[in-house]
């Protein structure tokens, strides 16, 4: 679906076709259907590249003396832009989050985390009333969300929202919108973006476009293409289907069920060889075999999976 829908955009392109103005389109419904998945307002969506891009957009519109808590392990996209701007960022357990979050200004963490499949605990974390930086690249797309109530919420399309690399969101809410420097200002965010290209003065849109960069074309029309589909799904059942096919491979390795479609096991050297003979794609994460299970997996799959390793 996505790849097809590139494709085409390429060829257009290629052939001379394709106007500048024809892609508005694509990046608008992306960024409804992300909008959609993750449970927030489409004025409230920023588009992007990168979940790192993003995220330092927030660290460098909060003071340096932000005191920042995450989780041990956490992705470094997540991590990194708050500790490069010179913020005290402090690293605990993933069980260990919420009795921290008094001691600090702000918690940004993933909501699922990319090693292991972690889910956090995101009821704690709306009750706790803290500010709060969600990435979602590992749980949109298969878990249901709603997340209006969080700060900042951010998340790339190249994981599970089948989507090409080089699209991200960055959702604001609570007041954040007002709290968020568009530090990369620049025409594709101005309130009429194609009177916007030359001279000031400065006139960005009201709303979360103000904060948009210049879109890659191309990953924009894959996401536009696979998205709305994910998001006519009902989640529930998105997560069931996923969560299933992870629990019963945990189930036939003898292991306690986690809840997430994300799976990450301790297997030999040797089974990871047989894995990978046998054509099942996963990855090495922090010395553990990660395994993800989305829509196109089938029981087969975890059959597969156990076969090699048994």
């Amino acid at each position: 679906m996505a790849g097809d829908a590139v494709a085409e955009a390429v060829e257009r392109w290629r052939r001379g076709e394709a106007r500048p103005p024809d892609y508005d389109v694509h990046v608008e419904t992306a960024r409804r259907a992300w909008a959609r998945l993750v449970g927030v307002g489409e004025h409230d969506v920023a588009i992007g590249a990168s979940v790192s891009q993003l995220i330092g957009l927030v660290a460098a519109s909060l003071p340096v003396s932000t005191r920042v808590l995450t989780v041990r392990n956490e992705f470094t996209s997540v991590s990194f832009p708050f500790a490069a701007r010179g913020m005290s960022v402090t690293e605990v357990s993933s069980e260990d989050l919420l009795s921290h979050v008094d001691d600090h200004d702000l918690v940004a963490v993933s909501v699922v985390q990319s090693a292991d499949g972690t889910v956090v605990d995101l009821a704690g974390l709306a009750a706790s009333g803290k500010a709060v930086v969600l990435d979602v690249t590992q749980a949109a797309g298969w878990m249901p969300l709603r997340l209006g109530w969080a700060d900042w919420v951010v998340g790339a399309g190249y994981k599970w929202l089948l989507a090409p690399r080089g699209t991200a969101w960055l959702a604001t809410g609570r007041g954040a919108l007002e709290r968020t420097i568009p530090m990369a200002a620049n025409w594709f965010a101005a309130a009429e973006r194609w009177d916007g290209i030359y001279g000031l003065p400065l006139r960005l849109a009201e709303d979360a476009r103000r904060l948009d960069v210049s879109p890659a074309w191309f990953a924009q029309v894959g996401a536009a293409a696979s998205m709305p589909w994910l998001a006519d799904l009902d989640p529930d059942t998105v997560r069931d289907h996923c969560v299933g096919l992870a629990d019963a491979t945990l189930d036939g390795l003898g292991l306690p069920r986690r809840g997430s479609a994300i799976i990450s096991v301790d297997f030999t050297a040797d089974q990871a060889q047989r894995l990978a003979e046998a054509g099942v794609v996963g990855s090495i994460r922090a010395g553990r075999t990660r395994l993800g299970f989305h829509l196109y997996n089938t029981t087969a799959d975890v059959e597969l999976v156990l076969d090699s390793t048994r």
